[in-house]
């Protein structure tokens, strides 16, 4: 992505330094001539010309790269949706709406919520059962998406192999305690790959 961005930045600074320099000679008195009078002008044009459209290109560079990460993100975000589902279902209180699939998906504060609650709130077996199954099912599908965590950066790929093994030790759990360590720690590491 570097290399990426030094190719658009190097035409932009020689067609900017030619902008300057061009504009500089025909600014400068007593050097008149047919060069000056007709070539200079249409050197400056092109560099300007050559200056915007390189300028142009990295803008729609950088935010068709800003799109695809944001499409990765959320293909990653929405391979966890399931158990964020049964997780909000197991803590939801009586007569409450659960959260809409858009709010699990996108929004990294339902995961700090989830957290809060879980120090609270002790889960019923009904909800553990969902919670496992749910991390059993969807075990393979996330440990699938780790290539789609490295192509967003080495960090990313970190904490997603951090959230698969969390994913792991949920559906190995054999008991209260384990299975509520293990949701907290996937949300734990849920919420740093949010953060990088």
């Amino acid at each position: 992505m570097r290399s990426s961005s030094l190719a658009l930045i190097a035409p932009m600074v020689f067609f900017g330094l030619g902008v300057l320099g061009f504009g500089y000679y025909f600014a400068m008195p007593g050097m008149e001539g047919p060069f000056k009078d007709n070539m200079v002008p249409e050197l400056i044009g092109f560099c300007l010309e050559g200056f915007f459209m390189v300028g142009l290109l990295s803008l729609l560079q950088s935010s068709r790269e800003r799109a695809h990460k944001r499409e990765l993100w959320l293909s990653l975000r929405g391979s966890v949706r399931g158990i964020l589902s049964a997780l909000d279902l197991a803590l939801l209180p009586a007569n409450a709406e659960p959260a809409s699939t858009l709010t699990l998906e996108q929004d990294p504060k339902v995961v700090r919520r989830f957290m809060r609650e879980l120090q609270s709130i002790h889960l019923e077996l009904s909800g553990m059962l969902a919670l496992k199954r749910e991390a059993i099912d969807a075990l393979g599908l996330v440990r699938d998406m780790i290539p789609i965590a490295a192509q967003l950066s080495a960090r990313h790929m970190r904490w997603w192999i951090a959230i698969v093994d969390s994913m792991r030790h949920l559906s190995q759990a054999q008991t209260r305690e384990a299975l509520e360590q293990s949701i907290y720690k996937l949300l734990e590491n849920l919420e740093e790959f949010d953060r990088v």
